[in-house]
């Protein structure tokens, strides 16, 4: 399995005020992904801006390729493993920033170091 990390975005620092609704959800979307045992939790990853990329948008849109320059709010991230990075998409798709503060997820494949 590869492994892949989802950056989540928002537009702004202050959209980023979840309730404790909002809360639970994000909560129940990482269980579901602890659950099928694809959660990394491990550190020395690089967040390359080549190689497999993607994007996920609020209309579930999907993108190629990762932002160079960003005038967005980095909220945080997850390490998750799976055989594809569409696969990793799909979890992402899941995920309920969408619809909470309309943010994006960008996907990236983690490059190991030797």
């Amino acid at each position: 399995m590869k492994e892949f990390v989802l950056i989540f975005r928002l537009k702004n620092i202050s959209d980023f005020r979840p309730s404790p609704e909002q809360m639970q959800q994000r909560v129940n979307w990482l269980t579901e992904i602890i659950s099928q045992n694809k959660l990394v939790d491990k550190g020395n990853t690089l967040l390359p801006t080549l190689g497999s990329a993607k994007t996920i948008k609020p209309n579930n849109s999907v993108t190629e390729g990762v932002y160079t320059e960003i005038e967005e709010f980095i909220s945080g991230y997850v390490v998750i493993k799976t055989d594809t990075i569409d696969d990793a998409v799909e979890i992402a798709k899941k995920n309920p920033i969408f619809d909470q503060v309309g943010g994006n997820i960008e996907v990236r494949e983690v490059l190991k170091r030797d």
